[in-house]
């Protein structure tokens, strides 16, 4: 897979709409460095600190949480328009009990600067370090998005990873 690295910037646009049409595919490796992926369907690429950040939230009852905890790296992979059925897969069984990369006839590929791992049927990569971690707190949030988002109180925590690379596939 050729890829060419690009400003974080690059094409933001595909990327949320993705992010809103099926989700896009976060990928982890334990400290072993086996490798899981799960789809998200909320994040958000920025600027925090002066530093490109791509932040992501994930449940403490996800197996990727305890891969993120252990590593502080993961990659956001943004699917093609046409990786519908993958996304769902990957966010609807857990890779404690399954190997969704065979599953979904997905390759794997070396990221530059992070052990998680590549998609390479994705269109673009952010690779990321964790800056900072936080929960959110039931008493701060909003009643609407609480009762809406945690009818059962199994509440995220936010990562803020800066983007190291982002890349899109080559011509």
């Amino acid at each position: 897979m050729k890829l060419r690295k690009v400003e974080f910037s690059h094409d933001l646009e595909t990327t949320l709409k993705r992010m809103r049409k099926h989700g896009l595919l976060l990928t982890s490796a334990d400290s072993r460095g086996k490798p899981n992926v799960m789809a998200i369907g909320w994040g958000t690429p920025g600027v925090i600190w002066s530093r490109p950040v791509f932040v992501v939230l994930v449940r403490p009852s996800r197996y990727t949480f305890g891969n993120l905890e252990a590593t502080g790296e993961f990659v956001v992979n943004v699917p093609t328009d046409d990786m519908h059925d993958v996304c769902m897969h990957c966010g609807t069984v857990s890779g404690r009990d399954h190997d969704k990369f065979q599953e979904c006839s997905l390759t794997l590929a070396e990221a530059k600067t992070v052990r998680a791992p590549l998609i390479e049927q994705c269109v673009m990569h952010y690779e990321c370090r964790v800056l900072l971690r936080n929960d959110v707190v039931e008493s701060q949030l909003d009643p609407d998005v609480r009762s809406g988002c945690y009818a059962k109180g199994d509440f995220h925590r936010i990562y803020y990873g800066e983007i190291l690379r982002a890349a899109v596939r080559a011509g």
